[in-house]
């Protein structure tokens, strides 16, 4: 049982915080929190960064927990595929959640 968390948990991890990170944008959006102005950017950009790097942070330490040898499986299949999902889902973080660092926020047309 502990082997398939260790196979599913990065990609659910990913999923839940894209979910959540793009929930959040919405949130922004229809609150206009582009508009409350703090040092260097708005209110809606700080916490949509700040959400973004918590999530790769949190990628990143399931990445190193998985790689260790008291969470890594003993099973050496399920050790690589672990880690290689893990991998994928550290890219699918920096790559699916990257928009809200570039683009403009909540362009309404």
């Amino acid at each position: 049982m502990r082997d398939l968390l260790r196979l599913l948990l990065p990609l659910l991890l990913w999923l839940a915080s894209f979910s959540a990170i793009y929930g959040l944008h919405g949130l922004g959006c229809a609150l206009r929190w582009p508009e409350v102005a703090l040092p260097l950017m708005s209110l809606f950009r700080w916490l949509l960064l700040i959400f973004w790097l918590a999530a790769l942070l949190a990628q990143l330490g399931l990445f190193i927990g998985l790689r260790s040898e008291r969470f890594g499986s003993a099973s050496g299949f399920v050790r690589r595929t672990s880690l290689a999902l893990s991998g994928v889902a550290v890219l699918a973080t920096l790559w699916t959640l990257h928009p809200l660092a570039l683009l403009r926020a909540c362009d309404t047309g």
